[in-house]
């Protein structure tokens, strides 16, 4: 198993505050349905 280097790993947009994130270990099985960068964006997704 090859270790990746941080800069290597897949990065996505949050919805809410439009910062880019990266991939973490507990959203292995489901990256294709992160949205939200934190607990907290995705606690204030409504909210403009």
């Amino acid at each position: 198993m090859l270790k990746r280097k941080k800069g290597d790993l897949p990065q996505k947009t949050c919805v809410v505050c439009q910062r880019p994130f990266t991939w973490r270990k507990k959203w292995e099985k489901n990256w294709s349905n992160v949205k939200y960068c934190s607990e907290k964006c995705r606690r204030n997704k409504t909210q403009d």
